[in-house]
């Protein structure tokens, strides 16, 4: 429930906490005022440095109150910049752990060309500074974390989910739009969560770990996990393992929550 900047002061320490880029520099979106919409002066992404614990960290969070959390031109380059600093700092010794708060409904239709190519720039990124430590995605609710931000959240070492969280490729909407109310009833809220939920997500190996929606429960969480080592991600390496997965799909069949972590177990060799 918390705005994006206020979550990136409350996850860290008091002292030392700057904003990077923030709402003063007057970064709007050039492309919004053409089609008569309301910019907003960050372009609804606010980044922070500062520390948890003893350990340097970068937070880029999405406004999800701002076009559904969607990410345009500027929002997009700003993380994207954030993350390429960070590489920097790493490769000179001085690592900065990166935070992504990934509430976001995906790219910005108003901005699709450009927010799709600062999209792939910060999965670039991820990708780089995984070879250097962790980088921690947390999805908390209100949102959801769609589009092609669901795949950044994918790529990354940790990914943090409340039970309220959502994560998908393509959002429930879209999906009934494109299949059909029969394929996904967008109004069926008990199934959209067993499905696309945090704690189906974590059951399926999708997500790291499980938190409670709290603020001291996931800044306790992050700081364990913003100290871990490097360690291989078996969702983006394990080709072969997901290859067998969608052989094991029938798309004629309706998907529910205990078919799909049956169909995980299967390939994983689970109990």
């Amino acid at each position: 429930e918390l705005p994006a900047r206020a979550r990136c002061q409350h996850l860290l320490d008091d002292a030392g906490q700057r904003e990077l880029l923030g709402p003063f520099e007057r970064l709007t979106s050039p492309w919004l005022p053409k089609q008569n919409i309301v910019t907003q002066s960050d372009d609804g992404v606010v980044i922070m440095r500062g520390t948890l614990g003893d350990t340097k960290v970068v937070i880029a969070a999405v406004e999800p109150a701002f076009q559904g959390g969607s990410m345009g031109e500027v929002g997009g380059a700003k993380i994207a910049g954030a993350l390429a600093c960070a590489l920097a700092d790493a490769e000179n010794g001085d690592p900065v752990v990166p935070i992504l708060l990934l509430e976001t409904g995906g790219v910005r239709l108003q901005e699709a060309n450009c927010g799709l190519a600062a999209i792939a720039e910060i999965h670039d990124m991820i990708v780089a500074l995984r070879e250097h430590g962790p980088v921690i995605g947390v999805i908390t609710g209100p949102v959801g974390c769609f589009g092609g931000m669901s795949i950044a959240a994918g790529l990354c070492s940790e990914l943090i989910v409340t039970r309220e969280a959502r994560l998908g490729l393509n959002g429930p909407q879209v999906i009934e739009q494109e299949a059909g109310v029969d394929e996904f009833d967008s109004r069926d809220r008990p199934m959209i969560w067993s499905l696309l939920g945090g704690e189906q997500r974590v059951a399926t190996g999708l997500a790291e770990a499980l938190v409670g929606d709290d603020v001291a429960a996931i800044r306790d969480l992050l700081a364990r996990h913003v100290t871990a080592s490097p360690k291989p991600l078996a969702r983006t390496t394990d080709i072969a393992r997901f290859e067998a997965l969608l052989e094991t799909v029938d798309p004629a069949e309706q998907a529910t929550a205990e078919t799909t972590r049956a169909m995980f177990d299967q390939t994983t060799g689970a109990a």
